[in-house]
């Protein structure tokens, strides 16, 4: 375990695919935190209704799940881990059409569906690229 913590602080060569990871990591990470510590003023830049204090309880614990995601992909990808960057781009292009299916029932607010369909998608494709272009050479 002491070998990784060291990795995490003092990171070891990394492939472009597992930067790119990392990258997003720290984007949903931020996401994930501005969710978790002012649920209000992200409801209020999406346009969302306002939130009863329920409401932003419930918005609270999702922005503390998108962090703890966040944590996950900048650990795996300073680690270099390319396993993880595999598993990565079977997820991430599953969300731009989940979040379109559930902003067509009305399920999640358009504006929120539309930036984690374009978060994912456009890292998705940067990281098939980054993928694609090592494994070439």
């Amino acid at each position: 375990m002491t070998d990784h913590l060291k990795r995490l602080i003092h990171k070891p060569e990394q492939s472009r695919s597992a930067r790119s990871v990392e990258i997003f990591g720290w984007i949903i990470l931020l996401e994930g935190t501005l969710i978790l510590l002012a649920p209000h003023w992200v409801a209020s830049i999406l346009r969302i209704p306002d939130l009863s204090d329920q409401a932003a309880n419930y918005v609270r614990l999702v922005g503390l799940l998108v962090g703890g995601l966040g944590m996950l992909y900048v650990a795996s990808g300073r680690l270099n881990s390319r396993d993880f960057v595999f598993a990565s781009m079977l997820d991430r292009p599953l969300v731009p059409p989940i979040m379109g299916v559930l902003w067509y029932l009305g399920i999640v607010p358009g504006p929120l569906a539309l930036l984690f369909a374009i978060s994912d998608g456009v890292s998705f494709l940067w990281t098939l690229s980054a993928w694609r272009s090592e494994n070439r050479a």
